[in-house]
């Protein structure tokens, strides 16, 4: 995972579900931090989550996961 952070942002600590995850969202997994780089919506509400170390990730409709993610200054 690359060590960058856009400048004017904060990081924030929030609950996902597979309806409000997005690219650039970082998911601990393992002990290991892994962000997002693509999505695709798989039936039933599923969503299989692609990250930049090339694993994948399917996380079902209901289940539930924190992650870290980048929020713009207002």
């Amino acid at each position: 995972m690359r060590g960058w952070a856009p400048s004017g942002s904060l990081a924030a600590n929030i609950e996902i579900t597979s309806v409000c995850v997005q690219r650039g969202d970082i998911i601990q997994i393992g002990g290991q931090p892994c962000r997002v780089t693509d999505l695709v919506q798989l039936p039933a509400g599923a969503k299989r989550l692609s990250f930049e170390s090339g694993e994948v990730l399917t996380m079902h409709a209901r289940s539930q996961l924190f992650a870290l993610r980048m929020m713009r200054k207002r």
